[in-house]
């Protein structure tokens, strides 16, 4: 009891963190979704949470009448999905290259991974709709094939490559970090059994890498899923995602409470998402150790 106790205070840090950064600051937000605005559109409850009985709840019946509401959300549903699996398609061979034949090159080629995080997110967002644009280095490209030029901003494939750019070294290193651990005994020991590189890939490796799989597409889909600002520069009006409506609420049209509504329903969402991540990793974790 007086170990657990003892590495039972390692939590209090990470406690008290999470209570000041992210309970007490979800409490300001309810407390603005349920309450009401000034002529400017400025909260007039922010720090404290108004009463149940007093509350104005017609701030969440509003967003379960708005019917537009929906649209964004599958919207950010679709493109954080499908920038995840191009992830997962780009990440495995670069993660399974580096971990398996990157010998003392490992170190340098991880760096390489992390360095496009070295820069300014926004920056790196503005860097490909350089690329993208209508006098931007792909059409140009394609204007000299003889292929183009084409309108490839504004559209969805524009956001979905970008979120992938953006959030592809968060699939690659879990991805990585589980290849690397795999005894290569294993591996030998499929190809001994007469097993073809397919089917040693299929039944061994795969397997064993599963944890990191669903952790980069958790890592990848979440912040896909709430991310603005490439589906605002990238994108346009026509496929906004539901952070960009969100964005608006609080700093285009002053309609913080129907922001703050938005914001906490797309908590029990990502729950969902949470939930069949802890649940799968489980399941996988109990899989290896019966193996």
């Amino acid at each position: 009891m007086r170990r657990q106790r003892f590495w039972g205070l390692f939590l209090l840090p990470g406690g008290i963190w999470l209570l000041v950064f992210f309970l007490l600051p979800m409490a300001v937000v309810f407390g603005v979704s349920v309450g009401t605005v000034d002529e400017l559109g400025r909260p007039l409850e922010v720090f404290g949470v108004p009463p149940i009985v007093g509350a104005h709840w017609e701030n969440w019946e509003r967003v379960l009448d708005d019917d537009t509401i929906l649209r964004p959300i599958l919207r950010s549903f679709a493109y954080a999905g499908a920038s995840t699996l191009l992830s997962l398609a780009i990440a495995y061979p670069v993660a399974y290259t580096i971990a398996r034949y990157g010998g003392r090159w490992k170190a340098l080629l991880l760096i390489l991974v992390i360095l496009p995080f070295w820069v300014n997110y926004l920056v790196r967002t503005y860097a490909w709709l350089v690329l993208l644009g209508d006098d931007g280095f792909v059409n140009g490209a394609l204007d000299l094939a003889g292929l183009g030029p084409y309108q490839l901003t504004n559209r969805g494939l524009a956001v979905v490559m970008g979120l992938t750019y953006s959030f592809l070294p968060f699939m690659i290193l879990p991805i990585y970090a589980s290849i690397d651990r795999i005894d290569p005994r294993l591996i030998e020991a499929g190809k001994d059994l007469y097993g073809t590189a397919a089917a040693t890939f299929r039944h061994v490796t795969l397997p064993l890498t599963q944890q990191g799989i669903l952790a980069g597409c958790v890592l990848n889909f979440l912040p896909g899923f709430g991310d603005f600002i490439t589906a605002d520069l990238l994108g346009g009006p026509g496929v906004f995602m539901i952070g960009n409506v969100i964005q608006l609420q609080f700093l285009g049209e002053g309609e913080w409470p129907y922001g703050a509504v938005l914001t906490f329903m797309l908590i029990p969402l990502l729950m969902v998402v949470m939930v069949w991540y802890l649940r799968s990793s489980a399941r996988a974790a109990r899989q290896v150790g019966r193996a």
